[in-house]
């Protein structure tokens, strides 16, 4: 029998669907054991978010990756699994507070040493520095990345910004005024996630847990765009002195800063409307001036070993 671990930090349900999907052949077998341990907040974050100033004041802590505190877990971190899945969204282009709170703990570090580890990734559509994050912890802690599976939502970036906040503030998955898209990933790729857990359990039943990500690539786990290489890499930049500036002012329940959290929604709402298309203009002109290392970086992000510089 061989025993997997799932830890996840979903808000909506959505990523639970996602791991539920992709876990589907997995279940079918009596070869395969699976133990789910939900991350949970002591102080929990609101789904939906009340405010859309609530959902910018956890920007400064996401950003730093400041742990919050969590509730016990019930997982034994000396335990004998043969593989483990990290399962996570993403806040400000890094994995959730509550995802990063767990890599942090002692409890990881037991638990992570020695093991392979395959994440699953919900989320809009940028990926690549969150899952860089993970990939150093894990690295870190002396686990391996085996492989990594994302799902994204499909809708053009500004309609999808617009879908998204909606879904966010209101808690409803529905179209808005009946005329955008659904918000998050869609259902039919949610479903079609099941084809991912196929190499999985073929890789459990090896005596050495071993995925080809390249072959998943091929069935469309891990799509690398370029330009959001050059909108990421630009994009954290301007956020962590975003966020600096915010916390000199102290922590998320010091009514100092609410000031400048405001500040950063308006930045927000203006980068959305008017720099971001400045910037896809911008970003297809570096991507032909640097075109071959562009391509070089594409190759990176699109597998799972860490560059530890």
């Amino acid at each position: 029998m061989k025993k997997v671990l799932v830890v996840y930090y979903s808000q909506s349900g959505q990523l639970k669907d996602i791991i539920d999907s992709t876990l589907a052949p997995l279940k079918e077998t009596d070869h395969v054991s699976i133990e789910y341990e939900e991350i949970k907040p002591k102080k929990p974050y609101p789904y939906p978010w009340k405010t859309t100033f609530e959902f910018c004041n956890s920007f400064p802590e996401s950003i730093t990756e400041t742990p919050c505190e969590l509730e016990p877990f019930n997982f034994d971190p000396n335990g004998d699994y043969d593989l483990i899945i990290i399962a996570y969204t993403i806040w400000y282009l890094v994995p959730s507070i509550p995802i990063t709170s767990f890599l942090k703990s002692p409890e990881a570090r037991k638990l992570i040493k020695n093991k392979p580890v395959v994440t699953i990734i919900g989320c809009r559509n940028m990926w690549l520095l969150a899952q860089e994050r993970v990939k150093e912890q894990v690295y870190h802690m002396g686990g391996r990345i085996a492989g990594n599976i994302v799902l994204a939502d499909r809708a053009y970036n500004l309609i999808g910004i617009f879908t998204i906040w909606y879904w966010l503030v209101t808690g409803k998955k529905e179209r808005l005024l009946k005329i955008f898209p659904k918000p998050g990933v869609s259902d039919k790729d949610i479903k079609a996630a099941a084809r991912f857990g196929k190499p999985l359990l073929e890789s459990l039943k090896k005596k050495e847990f071993n995925l080809d990500q390249s072959a998943l690539n091929k069935m469309g786990a891990a799509k690398v765009y370029p330009t959001f290489i050059i909108f990421e890499n630009r994009m954290i930049r301007i956020f962590r002195i975003w966020s600096k500036f915010i916390l000199a002012k102290g922590g998320p329940d010091n009514p100092n800063r609410k000031f400048r959290v405001r500040m950063f929604l308006y930045y927000l709402l203006t980068a959305i409307f008017i720099l971001a298309p400045l910037a896809a203009v911008l970003s297809i002109i570096i991507r032909l001036i640097k075109k071959k290392k562009l391509l070089e970086k594409v190759a990176y992000y699109s597998q799972n070993s860490f560059k530890n510089n």
